[in-house]
């Protein structure tokens, strides 16, 4: 597929019939690029949280004259080395032209957008990457992972506030400070956000250039293998050791076996240490081992199999550490849903809107598996998330404001 058609906007419409909403962010498109290039120029790498809280405050200052904001500290959930948490509530729809509110929110009634500040890209990344507009697509660290769909958001309530279209629900927008390694501090913030709302908006990018959503994401978790042998001279007496290395490559080769790819279950071993000098029997060796599932039904049993492993070389010891981080989000009767409102109103749009599910996962795994509906996916159009091709499509970015914007009215 040729750039220039690859992802290709909404369809042409008759002069006088577009949707208002397209006709809105179109108009305010260099405004909602100027934004994501605000956004982008913050970086915000997750493990520097003074970075991700000037992400925090940046977001804050955006949306103050139509939001009410609240800060949360996440060292306070006992994990710190974490920026700040945010949380917007917007005032939509806006007042009328004659100062009177025109609907209030029902009571009991939310919608929770979940967005994350932090990124994977190291501080001093816009050296050598920064931030730009070429061949149709804007480009920059976390441009696509996910700073354009935190930006969409705010236009999207910025648009139902100007055009004045009512909306029943409370609609909150959290940003999590810690998203790309793992959420420990804000999981708990995300859950209870989740058990007060009626459906979750994932501001995660799309699944490839034609912008599908997300409708199911694979089960995230990890396992720490520590195997202990018995340490001695290579040259002198090789035989009065245990190798943990040796022993360590047979468990990994059984490990790997635990995979199911009938099923779509993945293992595997990533990371490998051991050992000491050369010319040591190694006395010690860890693998660190990611995992993913695509259902909740099957971690029962990879985790039998993980915790059952034993040694073959009797003088070695085998430890095992490990959990699953991040259930999984599985394409349920509310997810179904949820993506038929998307595509019916993507249509409005002259958009053909596909679904897909991804291994990768998202805060909205954990929404999910509360089962509150959660649809995944509604941010950027483009590319390359942690990679130095990171990039989004222009044409996209109006009719995916758009959408947020009509969907967040409709529910």
């Amino acid at each position: 597929m040729s750039e220039s058609n690859a992802g290709a906007g909404p369809r042409a419409f008759i002069i006088g019939a577009m949707d208002p909403l397209l006709r809105y962010t179109r108009q305010r498109q260099k405004d909602i690029i100027a934004l994501i290039r605000d956004f982008v120029e913050c970086e915000s790498p997750s493990d520097h949280p003074p970075s991700v809280n000037r992400m925090v405050d940046l977001i804050a200052e955006s949306v103050k004259d139509i939001a009410k904001v609240r800060v949360y500290r996440t060292d306070s959930s006992g994990a710190a080395g974490f920026g700040k948490l945010l949380r917007c509530e917007f005032s939509v729809p806006g007042p009328a032209r004659s100062g009177n509110s025109k609907t209030k929110p029902i009571a009991n009634k939310q919608i929770l957008a979940l967005g994350h500040s932090d990124t994977v890209w190291p501080l001093g990344t816009l050296r050598t990457m920064p931030f730009r507009e070429a061949r149709g697509r804007l480009w920059g660290p976390g441009v696509y992972d996910m700073k354009a769909g935190v930006a969409f958001f705010i236009f999207a309530m910025r648009a139902l506030r100007e055009l004045e279209i009512p909306v029943r629900p409370t609609v909150v927008l959290q940003v999590n400070p810690d998203e790309e390694t793992g959420s420990h501090a804000s999981r708990a913030l995300t859950q209870e956000a989740a058990l007060w709302s009626d459906a979750v908006l994932v501001l995660e990018p799309s699944l490839g250039l034609e912008g599908k959503l997300k409708t199911a994401r694979k089960g995230v978790g990890s396992y720490t293998i520590v195997v202990r042998g018995r340490a001695a001279h290579m040259g002198v007496d090789p035989e009065n050791g245990a190798s943990a290395i040796v022993e360590m490559a047979r468990q990994i080769e059984k490990i790997a076996g635990f995979a199911r790819p009938d099923r779509g279950v993945t293992v595997g071993p990533g990371l490998i240490q051991g050992g000491t000098r050369v010319n040591v029997v190694a006395a010690e060796c860890r693998v660190n081992v990611d995992i993913r599932i695509p259902r909740a039904s099957d971690f029962k049993a990879l985790d039998r199999k993980f915790r059952s492993l034993k040694p073959f070389d009797r003088r070695c010891k085998v430890e095992v550490a490990g959990e699953l981080n991040r259930p999984p989000l599985e394409r349920s009767a509310g997810v179904r849903r949820l993506f038929r409102t998307a595509r019916l109103l993507a249509a409005d749009l002259g958009v053909t809107l596909g679904e897909a599910s991804t291994g990768g996962g998202s805060d909205g795994n954990f929404t999910a598996a509360l089962g509150v509906p959660t649809l995944d996916g509604l941010g950027a159009v483009g590319e390359g998330a942690h990679a130095l091709n990171e990039s989004i499509l222009v044409n996209r970015i109006a009719d995916r404001t758009a959408l947020l914007a009509k969907l967040v009215a409709s529910l």
